[in-house]
């Protein structure tokens, strides 16, 4: 697994950092809207915008009519990685269950092969 994915993986490990990657996805906010749309501290806000933006997935701009106010919202692309990543793993997964259930089929097979064989 890539560095990429780890940091994208521990910015969505916090539940407020997922609702707020939800809020963004709606719209780009500002932080003070963020806050208080999640119910917490500016200062909190901003450590969980800047885990948000560590983990790629966030970016900021700044308003056209004030270069003061930051406005945040999803970065383009962000997750296509981590769902590379996730599509691999599942299908990995599925093989590995097809063959475990292969496997389950025969030996119950064999099992009753084995039991129809004692009972003659």
């Amino acid at each position: 697994m890539s560095a990429s994915i780890d940091r994208t993986l521990a910015a969505l490990a916090d539940p407020q950092r997922r609702r707020a990657v939800e809020l963004l996805g709606r719209r780009p906010h500002s932080a003070g809207e963020l806050a208080g749309a999640l119910g917490l501290a500016p200062p909190a806000m901003s450590r969980h915008l800047r885990a948000l933006k560590d983990g790629g997935l966030v970016e900021e701009g700044h308003p056209s009519f004030d270069a003061r106010v930051r406005i945040y919202s999803l970065k383009g692309g962000a997750t296509d990685e981590l769902k590379r990543w996730l599509a691999e793993t599942e299908a990995l997964w599925m093989h590995q269950l097809a063959g475990f259930k292969a496997h389950v089929e025969a030996s119950s097979e064999r099992l009753q092969g084995s039991r129809k064989g004692q009972c003659e």
